[in-house]
C-alpha cells in the first residue's frame, strides 16, 4: 500500500476551525437578513472595531482575498491610476491579472524578501511627477502591502509608518491585504498591532479564508467614506454575498475569546518547530520568514526526494540552479504532523 504523503502545501487544505462549525450549525436553520445586514454580521462588525481601535470603521465581508483585493483596489483608484506594489506581491504576481482585468495596471517596484521601501515608493512617485509625458502614463495612485508579504516575512511598525509617511506625501492612499495576519498578529517577531495597521492604512482585510475560516475576508476602512457607496460597488462587482450571515458568523467567532489570534500563534509555533529543525539537519532557507510559510532552496535531486514524501508547493527555480518548495503550516497543524515531517527530513 502506498503511504500518504504528509501535506504542507498550503495553510487552506482543511475546511474550518471546529468553533466555527459549531456556530455554524447552530444558526443554520435561523432566517435572519440577507447581504451582511444581519444580528451576527453585526455583531462581528463591532468586535473588529473593538479589536482594531477604530470605533467608526466600515467593515464588508467578501468571500476571498483575490475578490477583496480586486473590489478595494477597483473601489479607491481612478480610471487613470494604477496600484504600486512589490514586483513578487499577491496582485503581481500571483493573482492571474485581476486587477488588471478591473481596468488598472499594477506598478511593480522592486523588493527585499518581498518588502518595499518607503523610498521606492516616493522613487516610483516623483519619477511620475518629473516625466514630461505623464499624460500619456498610468499614474500611480495607491500603494498595496501585504502582512505578511508573499514571502512570509513581516514589515516592522517603523517600515509601516515610513511607508504611511509617503503615502501622505504623494496625497494617496495605503491598502493592506491581510490574507494571513492572524499570521503576522501571531508572531514573536512582529510589532505591528492591528490598532496600529487601522491607524496606517485607509482600508485593509483580514483574513478569514487562510486563518480558520470556511472562507471569508473582512475588508475595514477605518474612516467612513474612504470609498464611497462599497457595498453598491461590491453588489456591481459579483461579490456581494446574499447569505452573508454565512461570512458574519464565522469572523463573530473568530473575534470571539481571541480565537483569531490564537489561530496564527499555532500555526506560527508550527512552524517555528519546523525551522529549528531544518537549521539542525543542515536545510537552507531562501528567505528568512518567521510566521507560518517556510521556504526550502533544495537541489534537484533534494526537492525529487523530499517530494516523495512531503506534498510542499513549488514556488521558483533559483538562478543557481536550485529549486525553492514553500512548506505551510495553519491553525489546523498538529504537533503530530510536525513530528512526522521532521522525521521525513
Amino acid at each position: 500500500m502506498e503511504t500518504k504523503k504528509l501535506c504542507f502545501a498550503s495553510d487552506y487544505m482543511e475546511g474550518a476551525h471546529p468553533e466555527i462549525l459549531r456556530r455554524l450549525l447552530e444558526t443554520n436553520l435561523e432566517k435572519t437578513a440577507g447581504y451582511g445586514l444581519d444580528e451576527y454580521s453585526e455583531s462581528a462588525r463591532a468586535k473588529i472595531r473593538a479589536a482594531c481601535a477604530a470605533p467608526e470603521a466600515e467593515i464588508h465581508f467578501l468571500a476571498g482575498g483575490t475578490q477583496a483585493n480586486a473590489v478595494v483596489i477597483g473601489a479607491l483608484l481612478r480610471p487613470w491610476q494604477g496600484v504600486i506594489a512589490a514586483e513578487t506581491g499577491h496582485i503581481a504576481a500571483h493573482e492571474a491579472g485581476a486587477i488588471e482585468c478591473s481596468g488598472h495596471k499594477v506598478l511593480p517596484i522592486r523588493q527585499h524578501h518581498g518588502k518595499i521601501a518607503a523610498a521606492d515608493v516616493r522613487r516610483c512617485v516623483d519619477d511620475w511627477r518629473r516625466d514630461g509625458n505623464r499624460d500619456h502614463i498610468v499614474m500611480p495612485g495607491m500603494v498595496y502591502l501585504s502582512q505578511p508579504t508573499e514571502y512570509g516575512t513581516l514589515y516592522s511598525l517603523a517600515e509601516l509608518e515610513d511607508i504611511n509617511r509617503a503615502c501622505r506625501e504623494a496625497g494617496i492612499p495605503l491598502y493592506l491585504d491581510g490574507a494571513r495576519l492572524a499570521c503576522a498578529l501571531g508572531c514573536p517577531a512582529n510589532d505591528a498591532t492591528l490598532p496600529d495597521i487601522a491607524r496606517l492604512c485607509d482600508a485593509f482585510y483580514i483574513g478569514g479564508t487562510k486563518c480558520g475560516a470556511l472562507f471569508g475576508e473582512a475588508v475595514v476602512f477605518p474612516k467612513p467614506g474612504t470609498a464611497p457607496h462599497f457595498f453598491t460597488v461590491t453588489k456591481q462587482r459579483g461579490a456581494l454575498l446574499a447569505k452573508g450571515r454565512i461570512a458574519g458568523v464565522q469572523f463573530d467567532a473568530l473575534f470571539t475569546d481571541g480565537l483569531y489570534a490564537e489561530a496564527g500563534r499555532s500555526a506560527v509555533a508550527a512552524a517555528d518547530r519546523i525551522r529549528a529543525a531544518l537549521a539542525e539537519k543542515g536545510y537552507r532557507q531562501a528567505v528568512p520568514s518567521p510566521t507560518n510559510q517556510i521556504f526550502l532552496s533544495l537541489d534537484p535531486d533534494q526537492a525529487a526526494a523530499l517530494s516523495q514524501k512531503v506534498e510542499m508547493s513549488f514556488w521558483e527555480n533559483a538562478p543557481d540552479g536550485r529549486v525553492v518548495m514553500r512548506i505551510a503550516t495553519s491553525w489546523a497543524t498538529t504537533p503530530a504532523d510536525v513530528d512526522a515531517l521532521i522525521a521525513a527530513l
